[in-house]
This record gives C-alpha cells, structure tokens and sequence, in this order.
C-alpha cells in the first residue's frame, strides 16, 4: 500500500499578511530608524540647554567687536571635583568686568585648555551672561561659574585661555 505524502504548505494554504500587519512591521522600522538617527546625531539643543545655551551665529557689529577688547576675565581660579557619578569635574571662577562705555546684554566666553605641547586639547563656548538676567553696566563686576565634565587628561594643568567670543550690546533705553 503506497500513500502519497502531500506538502502542507501549498500555495492555497500559505496565510497572507494583513494591511495591519504591514503597518505595524512599518512603524517599528521607522522607530527603530528614528532611534538611530537620534543616537548617532548630536543633539545641539539638549547640550546648549544645559550649559546656558549656544552662541548666536551671527557676527558682530563693529560697536560689539570694540567693546569685546574692553571686557576683562579677572580672578579665575580653577577647582576640580568629583561629582555623585565619580567623575572628575573642572570648575572655571571668575569675574567678568565691563570696562567700555555701553551696557552688554549677553557674553559668550571660549575657553581653551592646552596640553604639555601648548596645542589645544579642549574648546568650549558657553554663555555666562544671558540676554535673560540683568545688563552689566559699565564699571560692574559680574561673577559667573563654568563646569567642565571631560578636560582630557593631557591638559597640562595651567589656567585656560578664556577669551570673548560673541557678546550682545543692551538695548538703549528711551
């Protein structure tokens, strides 16, 4: 007696897929890209958030490149601590003096950290005065505070250049 095995799956009895099953399978594989792109991307933003916010793009004016020269960093002293994370951070204290004529709505400040070779190992740029608080007038000290979470250990442990890099005059009263 010879029996005839048949296959199961024939093409009449393969199950096809639903539209809702498309739909699902695309909305993963679009998260799944979102998530990519977010995790390899910087996200700007985030970071300007928490260091005060990025510098505007646009250049200064003749008037704000002037008073930049007048503006002075004093009394920097440099800390260095371990934070909850036990990771090592660097703190950067300071005065900032307004020495021209004109009021300065917001500041932003390049510090450069150099290493043994006096080549530059880190390059940061944050806002210490924002267009939020209060104009520094002229003659005024302001203090201000700036944290470092990654100074490679190559920095040679001399105090950073810190320089003006944009500032913004306060708008003129009437």
């Amino acid at each position: 007696m010879q029996e005839t095995f048949e296959n199961p799956e024939t093409p009449e009895s393969k199950p096809s897929l639903s539209p809702l099953t498309l739909a699902i399978a695309a909305v993963v594989v679009f998260a799944a890209a979102l998530s990519l792109w977010f995790l390899f991307t910087p996200f700007q933003s985030q970071k300007s958030a928490s260091n005060g916010g990025a510098p505007p793009s646009t250049a200064m004016t003749a008037a704000e490149t002037e008073l930049a020269a007048k503006l002075g960093i004093n009394n920097i002293e440099m800390t260095r601590a371990e934070n909850f994370l036990h990771q090592e951070v660097t703190t950067l204290a300071a005065e900032l003096y307004n020495g021209g004529p004109q009021p300065v709505s917001a500041v932003s400040l390049t510090t450069e950290f150099f290493d043994d070779m006096n080549q530059i190992v880190l390059r940061e740029t944050r806002n210490v005065l924002a267009p939020a608080s209060p104009p520094l007038a002229p003659g005024e000290h302001r203090p201000f505070e700036v944290s470092f979470e990654h100074v490679p250990p190559s920095w040679n442990m001399r105090t950073p250049v810190v320089r003006v890099s944009h500032l913004e005059l306060a708008p003129a009263k009437r």
